[in-house]
């Protein structure tokens, strides 16, 4: 479980740019299932789930994972934390272009010192999962946008984390590949993963896949709802 208490975050902070990202939020995410933050740009979306992603640190209030204080701990262990428990899907995929689909899965699994036959057998095993096995060798330049965005959902899973962190999945794919996307991430959801989206597209918070939604704006939670989707 991640437990936010009152956290704000503010870029340049007492100058004259500064910026208060996020205000006095609190919030109680459970284990498991799809939680979609929604809201337009500059609500704080993607601030939210740095934090909580432990990319960077509140100016204020808490961070606890299962009860375990995150927000202050020394940068050593926070990447500990963050590279054994956070997956990570960014909006512009962040993939290495120049190298290969599969060089790009690996690659976070690198620090974690596994046996590199090991590594390279899951990444393909990833990347067979995703219908991109053919496509191990090719260089990530020559991908489609869903390819890419297949592979960086491949990526940010080589080191099997618990929670999955997709920030706006969906935004540079059209309706039929989002759809694809929300499928996979729904399948994920259900092996028992945390999936925290990011999004302002209604074909994301509008699918039966959401167990929960949270509303942002100007940095601030303004209305929620929760309810456990259909049976398929």
């Amino acid at each position: 479980m991640i437990e936010l208490d009152k956290v704000s975050k503010t870029f340049n902070q007492h100058r004259p740019s500064e910026c208060r990202a996020l205000r006095e939020v609190s919030l109680r995410l459970e284990r498991g299932g799809i939680t979609v933050f929604k809201g337009p740009s500059g609500s704080g979306k993607t601030t939210l789930l740095t934090l909580v992603g432990c990319l960077a640190r509140p100016t204020a209030g808490r961070i606890m994972l299962d009860g375990r204080l995150l927000s202050n701990l020394p940068e050593r262990f926070l990447t500990e934390v963050r590279r054994h428990t956070f997956g990570f899907v960014f909006q512009q995929f962040n993939l290495i272009r120049g190298l290969t689909v599969l060089d790009n899965v690996m690659l976070p699994a690198y620090p974690l010192g596994k046996p590199y036959p090991e590594l390279r057998e899951g990444a393909r095993a990833l990347l067979n999962r995703f219908g991109l096995g053919a496509k191990a060798d090719n260089r990530v330049e020559w991908l489609s946008g869903g390819e890419a965005q297949r592979t960086a959902l491949a990526r940010a899973l080589i080191n099997d984390p618990a929670v999955l962190i997709a920030d706006e999945p969906t935004a540079n794919l059209d309706s039929v590949l989002s759809r694809e996307v929300l499928t996979l991430l729904g399948e994920l959801a259900a092996q028992g993963r945390t999936v925290l989206i990011s999004s302002h597209d209604p074909l994301v918070f509008e699918t039966v896949l959401v167990n929960r939604l949270i509303e942002l704006h100007d940095g601030q939670v303004v209305g929620e709802m929760e309810w456990t989707p259909p049976t398929p």
